[in-house]
């Protein structure tokens, strides 16, 4: 009996050992900071037609909706640069890049949560960038629409070239985003 208490005493220990070994495991979550802006790829180019006497006397815009889609994992600016003024065939014209007003504003699918922590802001064109969205929150394919506008008052009337129909200035307009 001694000997079958004994037993099960050793018995108990072993198995009480067992038990209470344990360790530790370190779980990490590790966010890193994405940010993601495309080009609508249906408004790659952006054109600014003067057709009538009309919009060479008012100037000509064009909306293009949901023209950016931004992806991002904290807040975010978006700047707009151009490369440089817009240029023509003639090297001797061009037409100033800070003619071109950028307007931002909400797109119309999936766009930035409309709180004070977001700006739209309107901008002339320069070659070096200019804020044009500021949101202190994240967000995941949210739209933003851009107004393209340019100049009035007849500005353009001598920038025709002849022998071209139609003259054409062109430039790169950049948008970078960044984290805030």
């Amino acid at each position: 009996m001694k000997k079958t208490f004994f037993l099960l005493i050793m018995l108990a220990g072993v198995f009480t050992a067992q038990a209470q070994v344990s360790d530790n495991a370190t779980v990490n979550v590790k966010l890193y900071p994405i940010q993601t802006i495309v080009v609508n790829p249906d408004n790659k180019v952006v054109n600014l037609d003067y057709k009538t006497t009309t919009d060479y006397q008012d100037g000509v815009n064009v909306d293009k909706k949901d023209h950016l889609k931004i992806y991002s994992t904290g807040g975010f600016e978006v700047n707009v640069s151009a490369a440089g003024d817009l240029t023509s065939s003639d090297a001797t014209k061009n037409i100033s890049a800070a003619d071109i007003k950028i307007t931002a504003s909400a797109g119309t699918v999936n766009p930035l949560t409309s709180t004070t922590s977001n700006t739209y802001k309107s901008i002339n064109l320069s070659n070096t960038n200019q804020l044009l969205v500021d949101n202190a929150t994240g967000g995941v394919n949210k739209t933003v629409s851009v107004n393209y506008a340019a100049a009035g008052a007849d500005a353009y009337v001598d920038k025709f070239i002849n022998g071209e129909n139609p003259t054409v200035y062109t430039t790169t307009v950049t948008y970078t985003i960044s984290p805030k």
